[in-house]
């Protein structure tokens, strides 16, 4: 049955074409991925990784290189990957909802949306030339250091034009990757920039399978039993978080009799859904990338170095920050996507009501409350799977690289790919992933491209 409905995705022309031309953008996008930018050593930075990696890493910027699918490590021109356009989307948003002007150009459909994403791809050609001066500081400074006897300097000659290539190179790159992002949106299969985070985690699992047997086999430090324990708990939470991710709450909605001419039609009973985890994984990425801006300030701001550093060496203050932007996020995206008093309105325009309830004010505060208290678990929830893999990992020494963002980040954009996939099935007459009496898998809510 599974063998015959992977068939069927090869047997729809249209379906078919648009696979092959999202697997031909990721792959343009990972073999990107290894073009170093100008005017660096490439035996010199391989040498300064090998030692980063030997002294245990790098915190925020290990955070900084795992949405960039590794290109930071290498200073590929891949190098800022999508991360400043998740920061430009940031700033839009919350623009969007204190600016007037935007909040107008918001609500006036695809046009005002056009608007708004144009200022943001804006946005991010000003951050990732900001970053870009950021990153040529760091690679400036790598393999720079007499006292420890380092003398095979990442960048041999750091003058204005090594500066001024790399801004332009990093900055080109990151515009490229959000424009093959827009292609897949468009002509392939799922949301282009959530695939091309999704890519760039899933390459980098080898590795850490990778890291994680030399630690139990090569170097024996740690006990197979334990990583046997700790692999089935990982099993354990990946089925939550899938189980979590198609959860919702159905608010049932009843419509009135119509009437029409001389037939009288009986009301129709439906339901509103309201999804457990509304935001999906924007609260896990818009926290993440938050953290990651004290490196990029700490090159022209001295007196953030030290945010940078309580950061990178404090497990709990990084942790701690991080849930906090989360839950902040969580209740911020959901007040933005869904309008309790829009959705009262259109009920009330179809007819329907909610029983026991009166249309309108009454309706709009009862959803209101249910979405909180949704938004309030689900929070939690995504805090949560979060922070638990970086406490083991500090608990244990176990080099964990597939993280709890990564996790929600892969089957979230899995969901979704998968059910975008099913509906071109069924409009086709296939009967889809989950066959004729399955139930069907609901996706959840994208990141806008």
């Amino acid at each position: 049955m599974a063998f015959s409905a992977v068939l069927n995705v090869f047997r729809v022309a249209e379906l078919r074409s648009r696979l092959l031309f999202t697997l031909a953008v990721l792959a343009i996008y990972r073999l990107g991925i290894f073009i170093h930018t100008p005017g660096i050593s490439r035996e010199a930075l391989t040498d300064q990784i090998k030692r980063q990696k030997e002294a245990g890493g790098g915190g925020i910027l290990d955070v900084f290189n795992f949405f960039s699918g590794g290109a930071l490590e290498q200073m590929s021109i891949f190098a800022l990957g999508i991360m400043p356009y998740i920061s430009a989307s940031i700033v839009m948003s919350l623009l969007t909802a204190v600016v007037p002007t935007l909040d107008r150009l918001n609500k006036e459909g695809a046009l005002g949306r056009r608007k708004i994403n144009q200022y943001t791809r804006y946005g991010t050609i000003f951050i990732s030339i900001v970053q870009g001066i950021g990153i040529a500081k760091l690679a400036e400074g790598m393999g720079r250091d007499p006292g420890l006897g380092l003398d095979s300097p990442v960048v041999p000659n750091p003058d204005f034009w090594f500066y001024a290539m790399t801004v332009v190179t990093l900055t080109a790159g990151t515009a490229f990757i959000m424009w093959l992002g827009e292609r897949i949106t468009e002509s392939g299969i799922g949301n282009g920039i959530s695939l091309i985070i999704f890519a760039g985690i899933v390459a980098g699992i080898p590795r850490g399978i990778r890291a994680m047997y030399v630690a139990v086999v090569k170097t024996e430090t740690l006990n197979l039993g334990l990583v046997l324990v700790l692999l089935a708990f990982m099993l354990l939470v990946v089925g939550a978080v899938v189980y979590v991710e198609r959860g919702m709450r159905r608010i049932p909605i009843q419509y009135a009799k119509r009437v029409s001419g001389q037939r009288v039609f009986a009301g129709q009973a439906s339901y509103f859904p309201l999804k457990v985890n509304a935001a999906g994984v924007i609260p896990p990425i818009f926290a993440s990338t938050l953290l990651s801006l004290p490196m990029t300030l700490s090159s022209y701001l001295p007196f953030m170095q030290g945010v940078q550093n309580s950061l990178q060496n404090n497990l709990w203050v990084y942790n701690g920050v991080l849930v906090f932007l989360i839950v902040f996020f969580a209740f911020f995206y959901t007040s933005l996507t869904f309008r309790p008093d829009d959705i009262a309105d259109n009920i009330k325009k179809n007819g329907g009501y909610i029983p026991g309830l009166r249309p309108g004010r009454q309706t709009a505060d009862y959803i209101s409350r249910v979405l909180n208290r949704l938004t309030a678990g689900g929070s939690l929830y995504l805090a949560l799977v979060c922070v638990i893999p970086t406490i083991i990992s500090g608990w244990t020494n176990l080099p964990i690289y597939f993280g709890g963002t990564g996790l929600l980040i892969v089957v979230g954009v899995a969901l979704d790919t998968v059910q975008q996939i099913e509906q071109h099935l069924i409009t086709k007459n296939y009967e889809g992933f989950s066959g004729p009496r399955g139930p069907k898998i609901r996706g959840r809510i994208r990141m806008g491209a």
